[in-house]
């Protein structure tokens, strides 16, 4: 299996492992419908009963966590009704947040609700100096907290409810169909139109032509003026049945440093565009979410809903020190697993371009690429 060009070795998983489908049809988020007609599943009571439980149990978990966040200062009484908000958790990302705020505000952010994990570079006075920030602080284990996603849901909440949510990660940039002609107001308005409650982007891993490390990043800068590259191709596609999610695996992750256990690569699909309401609950990070009809973003009859990407600008210089402070602090996922299978591979193989790596243009190319589709919108 290549990892890039036409993407023809890509093959998509479903509940029957003997059963592939062609690439091209691999990352929409979309199932054929001749696999899902005669498998659709009837759900007991006992499943929704302990669906139910499990919101609840967030609801109460983030409920508590609320007590961990500190006010560094509150702007959310200039937040209009019909703004669209970003919320996110972060730590140390100063260098980061000069491009990523002017990004985000010029799709058309019109806040944001920012929680700081303890940095110490400065991140949480710059943001504080922003017009268009809420900012929160704590000290508080960032595993404990469910990953940081029981302090953004008490956010989501109390702010987000009746608003249309974006939820990212400072590295991550939303693409989504007509982005670089239409501001992300059309798009909810369009999905206003349909009722259409919440929007998935697949994750794209972005990396450079060369070693991560040898060109820095200046502050302010377009990352992917460097981290110019993805994989067009390698990815894997399941259904989760009980959130009734899609599951997509693969990139430059799973080929590079999970190449022995793909099984294990982080997932790739993620709903960060939502419009809240007080009972929804993000079950893990913004991979899925509760009540789970939130999750079902794909067509289940073989047609193409509309979907976007999250360019992944993670790496980038300075990586190698990001990965060394993380594995000290031990606050990631399995035992910061991943940080520990990039402080491995990093050291010995420090470059993810391959000759089969496609260079990012524009979000009709990966619409081409079957990564993002623009589905009924015109």
């Amino acid at each position: 299996m290549r990892p890039g060009g036409t993407g023809r070795q890509q093959r998509e998983k479903v509940s029957d492992p003997e059963t592939v489908y062609p690439a091209s049809m691999a990352l929409r988020p979309t199932l054929p419908r001749v696999q899902l007609a005669g498998e659709r599943r009837s759900v007991n009571l006992r499943s929704l009963y302990r669906l139910r439980m499990e919101r609840r149990r967030r609801q109460l978990h983030s409920f508590r966590k609320r007590r961990e966040l500190s006010v560094v200062v509150d702007r959310t009484r200039a937040i209009a009704r019909a703004d669209i908000l970003a919320f996110v958790t972060l730590r140390n990302e100063r260098i980061r947040l000069p491009y990523f705020l002017r990004y985000y505000r010029n799709l058309g952010i019109r806040h944001f609700l920012i929680v700081d994990n303890g940095s110490d570079d400065g991140s949480a006075a710059y943001l504080a100096a922003q017009e268009d920030v809420s900012l929160w602080s704590t000290g508080a284990s960032y595993k404990a907290a469910s990953f940081g996603v029981d302090w953004l849901n008490h956010l989501l909440r109390h702010y987000g409810t009746g608003h249309w949510t974006l939820t990212v990660d400072p590295d991550e940039f939303f693409v989504y169909p007509f982005c670089d002609t239409r501001p992300i107001e059309a798009l909810t308005d369009w999905l206003d139109t349909y009722d259409i409650r919440s929007f998935p982007a697949m994750l794209l891993d972005m990396y450079p032509k060369g070693p991560i490390d040898a060109v820095p990043y200046r502050e302010g800068q377009n990352p992917f003026e460097i981290a110019a590259w993805f994989d067009a191709g390698n990815y894997t596609i399941e259904r989760n049945w009980y959130f009734q999610n899609l599951w997509i695996q693969g990139g430059p992750r799973a080929r590079m440093f999970f190449s022995k256990t793909p099984e294990a690569a982080p997932s790739l699909n993620k709903i960060p565009l939502v419009k809240w309401e007080r009972d929804f609950v993000f079950a893990s990070s913004t991979h899925m979410l509760l009540p789970r009809g939130l999750n079902m973003v794909y067509d289940e009859w073989g047609g193409e809903k509309a979907s976007g990407c999250l360019l992944h600008a993670k790496f980038l210089s300075p990586l190698t020190a990001k990965v060394a402070e993380e594995m000290k602090r031990r606050e990631h996922y399995s035992g910061s697993r991943e940080y520990a299978a990039y402080q491995e591979t990093l050291s010995t193989e420090p470059d993810l371009w391959t000759k089969w790596s496609e260079k990012y243009i524009n979000w009709r190319q990966l619409e081409i690429l079957g990564l993002m589709s623009k589905g009924n919108w015109a």
